[in-house]
């Protein structure tokens, strides 16, 4: 079995908090989820995460306008530059303080960030280059009292604008100029939050966050007489280069969005329409026209406040981030319909299945929902929102068209997944609260394991009536589940037993299987013979079903144990107490098993061997608690960790300030006045197909697989791409160079000839060594060739390798490459019709003359026995 699973996709979670992107050609929207970033594709309606890490969660994002470089910036200041089309990190920085705004320059040449109530401007990386020192700061510059909250550049990247807590915008230069001095933009009465320059640079807009914009018109005048820059630094030379350095601005008109009892949280402007884009605190956001300052229309999209807000650069889309809610929208507000809505579980994720076909993940979530979540786009598909409490349990159907869910409210429900509907709901006869739950192979009959009365129901799914109640256990029901090959039920208790039930048997007896301690999850090998048993001291024991007796246990607590807690009282190392497997999966083959638990580790074991084969960190992100081998004792006092002191005092917003929490509601321990995150996994499960697993953590739905999600083509260099430069190529006999020379080229008869200048026995070589990205086009090709061209056995050959080598690739792509498919099954459907057709002609002609030969033979014989006679 292969164990080289590398992070593949992050589902579950769209937005967490910081700002959102659109890519400059306005087709994806780039999206902070927790110290990672998804980019959504909206066109090709796909998304997929980076697989990069910050130290904490993402505060800002910014994208080169030639899309090369990311930088990604956390909660510290600590900055990740990344290749964006790679999703390579290229180079770490450290602002050493917390960074609120970043902005490229139009021109791609310098990055501006805030830094506290100072601005610095940095010279962007080269890319291609490595560097040993690549940030290189440009200048730093101060005028504000208080934090600077927004950076604006003008469209010649010769000025920027700047605002602040201090309720002041300031205008500076990149480059000193003779006689200017920055100007300053008062009269707000509260925060201003951004300011923008028009289309021209001759109007600039302020906005704040009591609600008032204010317009700013260009006076153009002398330059100033004073003469305060430095005389070392570069002065511009002319002051026709900066003219609006030069300009007096004055205030034209002050307007006022009138929204009661809101603030303003995000706004955004698209100079080219004059469209400005205001989100509220209450979940409302207007569009506004200015600088008539036209209201185009005002809607609520969100039940809490909008923390982002982007426009595409055509001015027609736009996104929205709801960091409370975990929600993305993006809104096409000429048509005034969603683009795109996606939102991931608002509590923690408790469990997760695969569909039989591995095309689909259900999940369920501490919100009641159910959500469904196709593992090819990565965005979710339905959502089921039935059940009244949290969900502690999903089951696919064999069948897969049906998915079972246990709920804490004391029902277990049955969905239907052709028509997104609830079809049955199963209850006991007194209300009890389910925590685990099993299908049998059939799906005819679903169990369901219960907290309270230590008690397992059966029910029939085609009349929904309840078939059986199975009692024995004295504690409650961890974990049920049923064998893939025979009839047998097992269930997992806190009473520190396995009883396997034969549930369609005439015989109740059950013969317990005696663990130490409090079983936690078990799972069926899929031959059926042997059983996993987690339990709460960290071992894996195995059981056979056939022979009733322990086979072997592996010690796990070690390999699990890792990461301090902010309260830990010893080393990570020693604190291995409370780390057990809370979900285990075999693979497909039977000899390794997954598990994940309270840890940020998730394990794979050889089972034969006992020994770990791999061991994966699920997040390195530090504002989880649990990832730190070693504490900061600089954060530790005698008081406790300042990580846990409550600063929700701090917040200027009276909403954020308040405790809304009911009594009871927060999860972790309710002694402690701030709670924060752990990292863990709930549940893990491998893929039918054995080519990916999933695990429902804190951070969401982690998808890991030993499948490239980024294709590399190792041809994609710099080379001479002529006509010539191929047909050389063709004569030094080098078949697949040349043909995705021609691929590059993109000029038909160029690739015709490459394609047939293959010889018949290197076709298969040629096909395995061929990068999947160019397997379309040579599919689109070969099909055309088999219309088209006289060789038909050698273009079947070609069609048959591409099937057989990248058969796999071609399944997962299946919906993207649909009309690629038609293209092949269409030649070769006609070809068969042309060979059907000449064979029943020619079967047809054999026969009659093989007719005619017998009815000539009977006839000479017939003229023989008359002359005999």
């Amino acid at each position: 079995m292969k164990a080289n699973y590398k992070f593949s996709n992050l589902c579950g979670t769209v937005y967490r908090q910081g700002n959102i992107l659109f890519t400059p050609d306005g087709n994806s929207v780039l999206s902070p989820v927790g110290n990672r970033v998804s980019v959504f594709d909206l066109v090709n309606n796909k998304s997929h995460t980076f697989a990069f890490q910050n130290r904490k969660n993402i505060a800002a994002i910014a994208l080169s306008p030639d899309s090369n470089v990311l930088l990604s910036i956390d909660e510290d200041g600590r900055a990740l530059l990344v290749n964006f089309r790679r999703g390579v990190v290229l180079h770490h920085l450290n602002f050493k303080k917390p960074v609120k705004a970043v902005k490229f320059s139009p021109d791609g040449k310098y990055i501006a960030v805030s830094h506290d109530s100072h601005v610095q401007v940095w010279k962007t990386p080269n890319h291609l280059i490595r560097e040993f020192a690549p940030f290189e700061l440009h200048r730093t510059y101060t005028g504000h009292h208080d934090e600077v909250l927004g950076i604006e550049w003008s469209p010649d990247s010769k000025c920027f604008l700047t605002t602040s807590r201090d309720m002041t915008a300031r205008l500076f230069t990149l480059d000193p100029v003779e006689g200017f001095r920055p100007k300053t933009f008062a009269g707000h009465k509260d925060s201003v939050l951004n300011a923008y320059f028009s289309a021209d640079a001759l109007t600039i807009y302020t906005v704040s966050r009591d609600g008032a914009v204010f317009t700013w018109k260009a006076k153009p005048s002398e330059a100033a007489s004073d003469e305060d820059s430095d005389a070392e630094e570069p002065i511009a030379s002319s002051s026709t280069d900066n003219l609006i350095a030069h300009t007096r601005w004055g205030i034209q008109k002050r307007h006022y969005f009138n929204q009661p009892g809101t603030k303003v949280v995000c706004t955004t402007f698209h100079p080219a329409s004059n469209l400005l884009v205001v989100g509220f605190s209450t979940g409302i956001f207007g569009l506004w026209e200015m600088p008539a300052f036209t209201n185009v229309h005002t809607l609520s999209i969100s039940q809490e406040k909008i923390s982002s807000v982007a426009i595409n650069p055509t001015g027609e889309w736009l996104a929205f981030g709801a960091k409370k809610l975990g929600q993305l929208l993006v809104w096409e507000w000429q048509s005034e319909s969603y683009v795109l809505k996606q939102q991931g579980h608002y509590f923690d994720m408790n469990t997760l299945a695969y569909s039989p076909d591995a095309q689909y993940i259900v999940t369920g979530g501490d919100d009641g929902k159910v959500k469904l979540w196709n593992t090819q786009s990565g965005f979710c598909v339905i959502t089921f929102s039935q059940h009244a409490a949290a969900v502690s349990a999903v089951q696919f159907a064999s069948r897969g068209q049906v998915v079972f869910s246990a709920s804490l409210d004391g029902t277990v429900r049955a969905f239907d997944l052709v028509r997104y509907r609830n079809f049955r709901t199963f209850t006991s006869p007194k209300p009890v609260q389910f925590s685990s739950l099993a299908v049998d192979p059939s799906g005819e009959v679903v169990a369901a394991g219960s907290t309270d009365s230590f008690e397992v129901f059966l029910w029939s799914v085609q009349t929904g009536k309840l078939l059986d109640i199975l009692t024995g256990h004295e504690g409650p029901i961890s974990c049920l589940a049923f064998s893939p090959t025979t009839n047998v039920l097992a269930s997992g208790s806190w009473d520190k037993t396995i009883r396997v039930w034969n549930v369609f048997g005439r015989s109740n007896a059950v013969e317990p299987f005696q663990v130490n301690t409090d079983v936690l999850a078990l799972a069926f090998r899929p031959d059926g013979q042997e059983l996993v048993v987690s339990t709460l001291d960290g071992q894996l024991t195995f059981f056979s079903t056939n022979l009733s007796k322990q086979t072997n246990v592996i010690e796990g607590r070690r390999d699990i144990a890792g990461g301090r807690k902010a309260d830990d009282r010893m080393a990570a190392g020693n604190n291995a107490s409370g780390k057990a497997f809370t979900s285990v999966e075999w693979s497909a083959d039977g000899l390794c098993v997954l598990a994940g638990g309270n840890s940020k580790y998730v394990v794979l074991y050889d089972v034969l061997n006992g020994v770990m084969v791999k061991r994966w960190q699920i997040s390195e992100n530090l504002s989880l608690d649990g990832t730190e081998e070693f504490l900061d004792s600089r954060r530790v006092t005698e008081a406790g960790n300042l990580d846990l002191i409550d600063d929700r005092g701090d917040e200027s917003d009276l909403e954020d300030r308040m405790d809304t929490s009911l009594p009871g509601a927060q999860r972790g321990d309710m002694s402690k006045r701030r709670y924060r995150q752990e990292a863990r996994t709930k549940c893990v499960r491998f893929a039918p197909t054995g080519r990916a697993w999933a695990a429902a953590s804190t951070e969401g739905l982690l998808i890991y697989s030993v499948d490239d999600t980024l294709m590399f083509d190792p041809f994609d260099l710099t080379m001479d791409l002529t006509p010539q430069s191929v047909l050389a190529t063709l004569q030094e006999r080098s078949w697949l160079k040349a043909l995705v020379m021609a691929f590059r080229l993109n000029e038909k008869p160029l690739i015709n000839r490459a394609y047939e200048s293959v010889p018949h026995k290197d076709i298969k070589l040629v096909a395995r060594q061929l990068p999947v990205m160019y397997v379309p086009k040579l599919l689109s090709v070969a099909a055309n060739r088999l219309e088209n061209g006289p060789r038909i056995e050698w273009g079947l050959i070609w069609v048959k390798e591409i099937l057989t080598v990248h058969g796999r690739w071609i399944k997962e792509k299946n919906v993207e490459l649909a009309s690629v498919l038609r293209e092949v099954q269409r030649a070769v459907s006609g070809f068969e019709e042309a060979i059907e057709k000449v064979s029943n002609e020619n079967t047809a002609t054999l026969q009659y003359l093989i007719d005619q030969s017998k009815l000539k033979e009977a006839a000479e014989k017939g003229s023989r026995m008359e002359v005999d006679e």
